[in-house]
């Protein structure tokens, strides 16, 4: 296959890839040892997200004259994609619990739900509660003024009862 043929199946998949994504994430990876790129790839294919090295050239004509034409402005030097199908921001919250162990790996930028963040923005978005957090967060929040009402109306249901149990047992 001529080179110009796989130029354009790798610029085919980046754009199929995209279409279907919720969020994207650019990081700059260098100096991650091979053991922790390996780990970062494993914790990714675990969370549903799609780890991957493209040549900012083949991006560049991939994102062209799309939604994703913005984050041409951070395609400088090696960048790696976290490419999001479900939960638009598990590959930037993933990203963000490894910048702790992995020194090397920084955020450049990302695109989530139709937005491009720079790297301050991006590392915002991580700090946002799966979607299964903030619901339980939501469903207890219902469920505490309900909850202290029933305690209040038990505390005074207990208080009363010791009294009335006395009462009878002087009458008896």
């Amino acid at each position: 296959m001529p080179k110009i043929e796989q130029k354009e199946a790798i610029v085919r998949e980046i754009k199929s890839k995209l279409e279907n994504a919720s969020s994207i994430v650019i990081v700059d990876a260098r100096g991650l040892t091979v053991a922790q790129d390996t780990d970062l790839r494993r914790k990714f294919r675990a969370e549903g997200v799609e780890y991957k090295v493209y040549k900012n050239s083949m991006v560049r004509f991939a994102v062209k004259d799309t939604k994703f034409s913005e984050l041409t402005d951070y395609l400088a030097g090696p960048s790696a994609f976290a490419i999001s199908y479900s939960d638009p921001v598990a590959g930037a919250r993933l990203i963000s619990k490894e910048l702790k162990d992995k020194k090397a790996l920084q955020f450049k930028a990302g695109f989530v739900e139709g937005t491009v963040y720079d790297a301050a923005g991006i590392h915002a978005v991580a700090d946002i509660p799966s979607r299964e957090t903030l619901i339980a967060r939501l469903l207890g929040s219902f469920k505490s003024p309900s909850a202290a009402f029933a305690r209040v109306i038990k505390a005074i249901a207990e208080k009363d009862s010791p009294a009335e149990a006395a009462s009878e047992a002087e009458s008896a």
